[in-house]
């Protein structure tokens, strides 16, 4: 009996929605930063310009562990592919903590 392969795990869909969810997290954290400066501008309380500031830190961070995810995924549903250095994956991990 004939094994058939099945779809794969990764499919070009989940690569797009990925990129689509870290273009909006940056869109975000661009606005955001962008609030940053105009509070500066504005000589905003400086409590106004922290919140705006940690907002900004947090999209980007999250934007940057999504990134690390989608890769992640990727070496683990197609492993013949291009195989990612699993200490460099850590090491992007660990630069965003």
């Amino acid at each position: 009996m004939a094994k058939t392969a099945g779809p794969p795990a990764h499919t070009a869909s989940s690569d797009v929605e990925a990129k689509r969810k870290v273009v909006n997290r940056l869109r975000r954290a661009h606005g955001q930063l962008a609030a940053v400066i105009g509070a500066v501008e504005d000589d905003a309380h400086c409590r106004e310009v922290v919140q705006q500031l940690s907002a900004v830190t947090k999209a980007l961070d999250r934007a940057g562990f999504l990134i690390i995810s989608s890769a992640l995924k990727e070496c683990l549903t197609d492993p013949e592919g291009e195989q990612a250095d699993p200490e460099e994956l850590e090491k992007l991990f660990l630069s965003l903590a």
